[in-house]
């Protein structure tokens, strides 16, 4: 594990004091802090709240993300084809929900429920497995989508971490949980594919976040050897006390220190479709990341504004566990992305 003074473990109790500011940050392989939307003192439609499922196999991918934004509530549905390297995204978006989607105050357990304009997504979670349940009409064109996904119970580490922006009473409370396995069936019109051998992730968000940001993450759920193998990797955002940026092998979590995405550039523009290097700042991370598709998703209207590229392809190199194992990456779906927000 890296050995820095800036990469604090967090203990349990609650996240936020009185005043509704960080009453520590840094990092967990729990969610070991209670999340509270009541706590929080700053201005009620600056609280962001989401949680996002992304879930696929070789063949097909489907990112599913329901968000209470405060002042808008957002359904997204995302359906990736490995196969003829083509993608779908398409969002429903609601006005000032102010907390009413009720979304769960921990990742372990609690529903989530998106109904609006011919949009339904559901996401069930009893504190066992979890169902992830989607409607979506006229999808693609006149053809309707529909998916129905269960994950296993997840038994192992996740990385929790809780971030503090520059002004008092701002932060990210976030956990990741990599490695999440199942099996579904996803249909757009008369498409219809069987997931197998899938495996998936949880990107669980709450917080209160800055006019401006920008952030970079990657995600990859998959097994090498039968085992279970992933990875989270993520910066860019905050004045954060420890990284993201785990290792998960048979459950268990690896801590990196940093890491930087390097991205080329094709005539003074960054260019997401060529080979990125991906590695860490202690030689434990070396990868390549090739894509093949990059789903891309801008938005301008007046003040609010968005320009994300999240970009699916096969990771290929080593990681170095924290007992000097080495892990070999080979071939394996994942996503790393780029995104900036006026929101």
């Amino acid at each position: 594990m890296a050995d820095s003074s800036q990469d604090k473990r967090l203990e349990s109790g609650a996240l936020l004091d009185d005043n509704g500011e960080l009453i520590e940050s840094g990092y967990a392989f729990s969610q070991v802090k209670t999340y509270d939307r009541a706590a929080v003192r700053r201005k009620r439609l600056r609280i962001k709240e989401w949680d996002y499922y992304y879930f696929g196999d070789d063949k097909r991918g489907v990112a599913l993300t329901v968000a209470d934004n405060s002042y808008m509530s957002l359904g997204s549905v995302s359906v990736l084809d490995f196969e003829h390297l083509t993608y779908i995204t398409k969002s429903k978006i609601g006005l000032f929900p102010k907390g009413k989607l009720n979304m769960p105050k921990a990742c372990e357990s609690g529903d989530v429920l998106f109904d609006k304009g011919g949009v339904k997504i559901e996401f069930t979670n009893g504190g066992g497995e979890r169902k992830l349940e989607a409607t979506y009409k006229k999808f693609d064109g006149k053809q309707d989508f529909w998916c129905e996904i269960v994950l296993e119970p997840y038994v192992g580490d996740n990385i929790t971490t809780a971030t503090p922006f520059n002004k008092r009473r701002q932060f990210y409370y976030n956990t990741k949980i990599n490695c999440l396995k199942g099996h579904g069936t996803v249909r757009v019109g008369d498409d219809r594919h069987e997931f197998v051998g899938g495996s998936g992730v949880l990107d669980w968000g709450r917080g209160v976040w800055p006019y401006k940001n920008v952030w970079y993450w990657s995600s990859l759920s998959t097994e090498v050897n039968g085992i279970p193998f992933g990875l989270n990797l993520g910066y860019g955002f905050g004045n954060p006390t420890a990284t993201e940026n785990t290792v998960f092998y048979g459950g268990k979590a690896h801590k990196l220190n940093n890491v930087k995405f390097d991205i080329p550039f094709t005539l003074g523009a960054i260019d997401y479709l060529k080979p990125w290097k991906i590695e860490d700042d202690e030689g434990r991370l070396q990868l390549t990341f090739y894509p093949v598709i990059d789903r891309k998703d801008k938005m301008n209207v007046g003040l609010l504004s968005t320009d994300q590229h999240q970009v699916f392809g096969k990771f290929y190199g080593k990681a170095t566990l924290d007992d000097g194992t080495i892990v070999t990456v080979t071939d394996k779906i994942g996503f790393a992305e780029h995104v900036r927000n006026k929101w």
